[in-house]
């Protein structure tokens, strides 16, 4: 059940229960299993905490350098990123002089952006400070409260480089955060439920919108943000078969 100031919220901006998107979603995609079967692992926070740090920046960059380009690509040439940014590791990172990031611009093995380079080092510097802070990025992001994603995409937009927006969400889906994206479909379905928010909400009074009815959800059905995230967006807009979506596997909603 919903908590008392939860479910007034929730019957204020007049939304409908889960469990009606979820029937729908299953409808779609040929029936309870069949959704079931479409439904990414629970990201375990346990083995979030023990994420080293170099992971966590790769992870960061890959997301970056894929934003607004085709993700494929820069799968294919990721060996060559880790390779030029000596495997991500901050310690060493932190410590390359302007030549070095200099170089990376005309670095055939990666992306040749100098912005994107640019924001690399600038989260070397957010990684290390935070795990200086927490004892990893790792624990960082497993100790903060599932129930306000809203609050650690802001703190890695404000202390991070170019992780706002759906960069921001996609990193903490792909590191195992367990969370929604924001997608087109997810907001279709939001609106479609009843939430009073903008087809492209960035607001932060809609953002807090958004939070409400995921933890409202969650409570609800006891499912993880993640589930309900996909669900929500298989609910809804275009009906991909399920290969299609095993193929996209957590790259999109």
């Amino acid at each position: 059940m919903w908590s008392t100031v939860a479910g007034c919220e929730r019957a204020a901006q007049g939304m409908i229960s889960f469990k009606t998107i979820r029937a729908r979603a299953a409808k779609r995609k040929g029936g309870d299993a069949a959704l079931a079967a479409l439904l990414p692992k629970v990201p375990s926070q346990k083995a979030l905490a023990k994420l080293r740090d170099d992971r966590a920046l790769a992870e960061m960059a890959k997301r970056i350098f894929s934003a607004g380009f085709v993700w494929s690509v820069i799968e294919k040439k990721w060996p060559g990123f880790e390779a030029a940014f000596l495997a991500f590791e901050p310690g060493r990172l932190l410590l390359q002089p302007d030549e070095f990031w200099d170089q990376l611009t005309g670095d055939k093995r990666i992306v040749r952006n100098p912005q994107k380079i640019a924001a690399v080092r600038e989260n070397v510097r957010f990684v290390a400070d935070i795990a200086r802070e927490h004892g990893s990025f790792g624990k960082f992001l497993a100790q903060w409260p599932l129930d306000d994603q809203v609050g650690l995409l802001e703190l890695l937009a404000k202390r991070g480089a170019r992780l706002g927006g759906r960069t921001g969400q996609y990193f903490l889906r792909f590191i195992g955060k367990d969370g929604f994206v924001m997608s087109t479909d997810v907001v279709a379905c939001l609106r479609d439920a009843g939430l009073d928010i903008a087809p492209n909400p960035t607001s932060k009074k809609d953002l807090k919108k958004i939070q409400d009815a995921f933890n409202g959800w969650a409570e609800e059905t006891g499912l993880p943000r993640v589930h309900l995230s996909r669900i929500c967006a298989m609910s809804i807009g275009e009906n991909y078969d399920a290969e299609t979506l095993r193929s996209r596997a957590a790259m999109d909603e």
